[in-house]
């Protein structure tokens, strides 16, 4: 095979192979999601995906970082945020449609704790000595983290135990801190603790402001029509039944 030959075929493989990752791209809809809704979402999204044929791709992380990086462009066709406070931002910047905006679900918090014999755990209960770190998600960028930072000063607690207060980046992580025991204590999703073994108790709603999960279409998606359809989707009945399986207060 002479050198012509092979580099007619080393060109053509390289047009097949951008082909095939632009096909890829065209039949996924990429995802941002607040790391609360990773079980709930994934099987959200593999519903969605029997039922549309359209595939999901998730990026979990905290609502405040990925408002950050759908604010400076990153290529995003829905935002599942943990507070509404964060698509008004968007819509606001003009980096989400006004009219995609939709409410979801109401989010709770519990309190979990690594031991796995102590069967009632209360916020008082954080002021033993025995409990040396809690974790939270950051609350300056992470809903679940400013509502349990609110519990916590409602309680009239949170001066004595903000010496103990380990900082997690999101609150997937904070929950991956007490269950390896990192934490010995952590204030945590309700929706991350339907598969844990780990004693948790639900903290009053009362606590703390509502965690009024909101979702939207940011404008630079390319896939707004399929956006749409997973937005129609995790409204239905069928999704609406999944969130609250997960722990999640619907609208």
């Amino acid at each position: 095979m002479n050198r012509n030959v092979l580099l007619m075929l080393f060109v053509f493989l390289l047009v097949l192979s951008g082909c095939s990752q632009a096909k890829t791209r065209e039949e996924k809809v990429y995802v941002a999601a607040a790391s609360d809704l990773y079980h709930a979402l994934t099987e959200i999204g593999d519903e969605f995906t029997k039922e549309t044929g359209i595939e999901v791709e998730f990026t979990f992380g905290s609502t405040g970082l990925l408002t950050q990086q759908i604010q400076e462009g990153a290529p995003f066709d829905l935002f599942t945020a943990a507070q509404e406070s964060y698509i008004d931002k968007l819509i606001d910047k003009k980096a989400v449609e006004k009219d995609s905006k939709k409410y979801y679900a109401l989010g709770r918090i519990a309190i979990l704790s690594s031991d796995s014999g102590n069967e009632e755990i209360k916020l008082d209960d954080l002021l033993s000595p025995e409990v040396k770190s809690i974790t939270i998600a950051n609350p300056e960028h992470a809903p679940y983290g400013k509502a349990a930072k609110e519990a916590l000063e409602a309680s009239g607690i949170w001066n004595e135990i903000e010496p103990k207060i380990v900082y997690a980046e999101n609150i997937r992580q904070a929950f991956q801190y007490v269950e390896s025991g990192n934490a010995d204590a952590g204030i945590i999703a309700l929706a991350l603790l339907q598969k844990t073994a780990l004693p948790f108790e639900l903290i009053d709603e009362k606590a703390h402001s509502p965690i009024k999960q909101t979702l939207g279409i940011p404008i630079q998606s390319e896939k707004k029509e399929e956006s749409k359809k997973l937005t129609e989707f995790i409204l239905s009945k069928q999704g609406q039944e999944i969130l609250e399986k997960y722990g999640f207060d619907l609208p």
